[in-house]
């Protein structure tokens, strides 16, 4: 556990925004293995909140999700995200067929400083890690309820950010993703004391 991480019972916003990263990288991977996004075999067992994870080995996919989450944590730790969406994508038509949104909310914290960059949070970091560990086992369920994905697929990560916020000079900015007749299934919340974080995946129903 690094000192910046957390210190005895005082997570900063920079803490719970590596938290939060921590979560969104290990949840990223085990959705793209759930999925079936790309062949098992690409995929190495790691352990983490108790749990079996798998983790893609495929060195593009681990750079890409570095650049990304790295940027991330840099804007979480300033509050300017308000969600992540990782969307898959049929690789031939383009049509989006799911899209897992990883909403942000802040919060106060301890709320004993006036100052919204200082803020802290004396919550157990076992219990946030419990609250982590228990979204990622319902991620692992989804694979029981949602489509089939039949058809090669690929994916990217859309950072929603605060208006203003400069955007990377290699970086482009989109527009919302539209699934028609889209379900949408809600996973359950953790939180840091400082980020709260939903995580829902929205899907194409089946023809």
């Amino acid at each position: 556990m690094s000192a910046a991480q957390a210190t005895k019972n005082c997570i900063t916003l920079k803490g719970s925004a590596q938290i939060i990263v921590e979560y969104l990288k290990y949840g990223i991977n085990s959705i793209l293995f759930q999925r079936g996004i790309y062949p098992a075999e690409n995929f190495d067992n790691t352990q983490q909140y108790g749990l079996t994870i798998l983790m893609s080995k495929d060195p593009k996919i681990t750079t890409f999700l570095q650049n990304v989450l790295a940027q991330t944590e840099e804007w979480l730790s300033k509050n300017m995200i308000n969600k992540i969406s990782m969307v898959i994508t049929n690789a031939h038509t383009k049509e989006v067929l799911e899209c897992w949104d990883f909403k942000m909310q802040a919060e106060s914290g301890d709320g004993e400083t006036g100052d919204p960059t200082k803020l802290t949070s004396s919550k157990q970091l076992s219990r946030i890690q419990n609250e982590i560990r228990d979204v990622m086992r319902q991620i692992s369920a989804t694979v029981s309820y949602l489509p089939l994905l039949d058809c090669i697929c690929t994916f990217d990560v859309m950072i929603h950010t605060l208006q203003n916020t400069e955007i990377p000079a290699q970086w482009d900015e989109t527009g919302a993703v539209f699934i028609p007749n889209a379900q949408a299934v809600q996973l359950r919340s953790f939180s840091t004391g400082l980020h709260k974080v939903d995580t829902v995946v929205n899907y194409k129903m089946s023809s």
